[in-house]
């Protein structure tokens, strides 16, 4: 089953609008208030299950939440008992509740320390007894009475469970949840441009990194790198914190610039440029943006590793990283191209999704949303859905290492 579905991320943000976790489902369970068959929850749990087992037994995401969507099944059969407790939380639908099981398996998960979260129910129903078993408890912003739910909630004064709103779509939506208090937010906020954020101009460190990309492009002397370089000390540290970091996985440790050409070649240090440009910016909207661009480079160049040689590949990290400069920079796609001198191909793929790079892209970005097109685009390339799936959660474990 599992090898016939796709899995699509939804990013959970908190009040400084970071992510804290994931949602991971399948795309035709995209909708997270619709309960997933017995056999969906169960081809889920399989899938993280075998994830987590191939791994050290540390949490799946690093210091991130990972959300799963349980039946009343998969809950009474023990399907995450082999998934690592910290960070794990098993979302469980109200329904089932009625289940006399159900409530056992609960408190068993509980007790193990996996975090549970209540989805799709109605609040002033449930015993609160049953809600101090909760760690989380989510609630839809299309509700009937959003305010009143949120006020029955804070009501209950259960300091250990928190409130998710579920379906938040704009920012003014997040702005009028975070004032009643909520502690976590699931929507398409990362898609989304942020109202008064945008920058006309590039910032210094910026100006100076696409300085620097340009210079690699031209093979310029290592020297007159490292001199631009070192004119900012804050970037030259962080350049070489994220090449050092696990998710470059070098077996010495890099000490300069130059170590760093003679080691890797300018080919990588153009790549790691990207990540640092994308990560110089200064908009508040930049943490959520920032770690998307970077799994969608990451996705989108596993995806291509197997059919494109490595310098190929290594391009299409740059074209995942950039295919969100605009929404960073706050400016059109076309106006961050004049300042960004790239490949014609990359372009291409930047600004239509097509060209060699551009189908591979296309693929990371279908899978961040709930869309009936992966399978065709998967398909066309000749990727089959474990390959996707694959690539999609190395790429968030790998997004994790860097320690962003």
């Amino acid at each position: 089953m599992q090898d016939e579905n796709f899995i699509v991320r939804e990013p959970l943000l908190n009040l400084q609008e970071e992510v804290i976790g994931y949602e991971l489902c399948w795309q035709k369970n995209a909708d997270a208030l619709e309960r997933p068959s017995d056999a969906d929850a169960e081809a889920l749990a399989t899938f993280v299950s075998d994830l987590a087992s191939a791994g050290d037994g540390s949490p799946l995401m690093g210091n991130h939440l990972v959300f799963i969507a349980a039946s009343a099944a998969t809950l009474k059969a023990g399907a995450y008992a082999s998934l690592p407790s910290k960070g794990t939380v098993i979302a469980v639908y109200g329904d089932d509740l009625a289940d006399p099981e159900v409530l056992p398996a609960i408190r068993a998960l509980r007790g193990a320390g996996y975090g549970v979260s209540l989805r799709g129910a109605k609040l002033a129903a449930v015993d609160r007894s049953i809600l101090t078993q909760m760690t989380h408890v989510e609630t839809p912003l299309n509700v009937g009475n959003f305010v009143a739910h949120v006020q029955l909630y804070r009501s209950l004064d259960i300091a250990a469970t928190r409130m998710v709103a579920r379906g938040v779509s704009s920012w003014e939506q997040y702005d009028v949840c975070a004032k009643l208090g909520i502690h976590a937010f699931v929507g398409k906020l990362h898609l989304t441009p942020r109202q008064g954020n945008g920058m006309k101009e590039l910032n210094p460190a910026q100006t100076m990194i696409l300085q620097l990309m340009d210079m690699v492009r031209q093979n310029a002397d290592v020297r007159q790198l490292e001199g631009l370089l070192k004119r900012d000390a804050a970037l030259s540290y962080k350049l070489l914190r994220y090449i050092n970091s696990a998710g470059f996985g070098l077996g010495c440790e890099i000490q300069s610039l130059k170590h760093a050409v003679t080691m890797l070649g300018y080919t990588p240090l153009y790549r790691w440029l990207a990540l640092l440009l994308a990560t110089a910016s200064t908009s508040s909207y930049s943490p959520v943006l920032m770690e998307t661009a970077v799994i969608r480079g990451r996705f989108a160049e596993l995806l291509g590793q197997t059919f494109l040689p490595k310098n190929e590949a290594e391009n299409l990290f740059v074209a995942g990283m950039f295919s969100l400069l605009d929404k960073l920079f706050g400016v059109p796609m076309e106006d961050v191209l004049e300042k960004v001198q790239l490949s014609d191909a990359v372009s291409e793929a930047l600004l239509t999704r097509e060209g060699i790079y551009g189908p591979f892209l296309a693929l990371a970005e279908a899978c961040e949303l709930n869309t009936a097109e992966v399978e065709a685009m998967a398909t066309s390339l000749c990727i089959s859905p474990k390959q996707v799936n694959d690539a999609h959660l190395s790429a968030l474990a790998w997004a994790q290492s860097l320690k962003l």
